[in-house]
């Protein structure tokens, strides 16, 4: 059985969740969680960046970050529906998966700017440029819209990223790119293990 170490809160460690369901391994695996924050969690020894989500495999072995581990997991379970197999396939649907973890990075980074620093710390400059990042990316992956088909890895990692700032409201996303809103609710109609693994309020 594989532990994956994470924290229920995670868009990264959410993704990880929703490809394990989607490659048939519901019930095939443990969650543990973790506290990046905790100088005393275990994840600093199984991922010494201190950085989650991280995979046990059955032998005993760390893997680590959310794109390796689900490039380890589709390369054991995977029969081509969440990564194609040939090569143009294969580069395209990563690509715009690389997209969408891009969106998901700054996101993440415009969240860490108001967590970490004093309001008269943060940088609007720094701001402006995540916020350009995302603004960008979601323009281009809806230019592209009809190539982020569930199950493939594209699709699922916009679904978490789209969630992610329905969370943490870096972005009106709903209210700049409507065309979006469609398009999440048939993912989540489409893969239950997205609904199923949201983060707590």
């Amino acid at each position: 059985m594989y532990t994956l170490v994470t924290s229920v809160s995670s868009p990264y460690g959410r993704k990880v969740r929703v490809v394990m369901d989607i490659l048939g391994l519901a019930g095939k695996f443990q969650l543990q969680d973790a506290s990046t924050q905790d100088p005393n969690d275990p994840i600093r020894k199984i991922n010494p960046l201190g950085k989650i989500p991280a995979l046990i495999t059955e032998a005993g072995d760390a893997v680590f970050d959310s794109r390796v581990i689900i490039d380890f997991l589709d390369a054991r379970h995977g029969d081509g529906g969440l990564i194609p197999r040939g090569t143009e396939a294969r580069a395209r649907v990563l690509t715009l998966a690389a997209l969408a973890e891009g969106i998901n990075d700054a996101l993440l980074l415009v969240t860490y700017e108001g967590r970490y620093r004093a309001p008269e710390q943060a940088s609007d400059v720094w701001l402006d440029h995540q916020m350009g990042k995302i603004r960008r990316g979601l323009e281009a992956a809806i230019e592209r819209l009809d190539e982020f088909q569930a199950p493939n890895l594209a699709a699922v990692t916009l679904a978490c990223a789209l969630s992610y700032a329905d969370w943490r409201k870096q972005i009106d996303w709903r209210a700049e790119y409507p065309a979006l809103v469609p398009w999440l609710d048939g993912f989540a109609a489409a893969v239950p293990a997205f609904e199923a693994t949201k983060p707590p309020v």
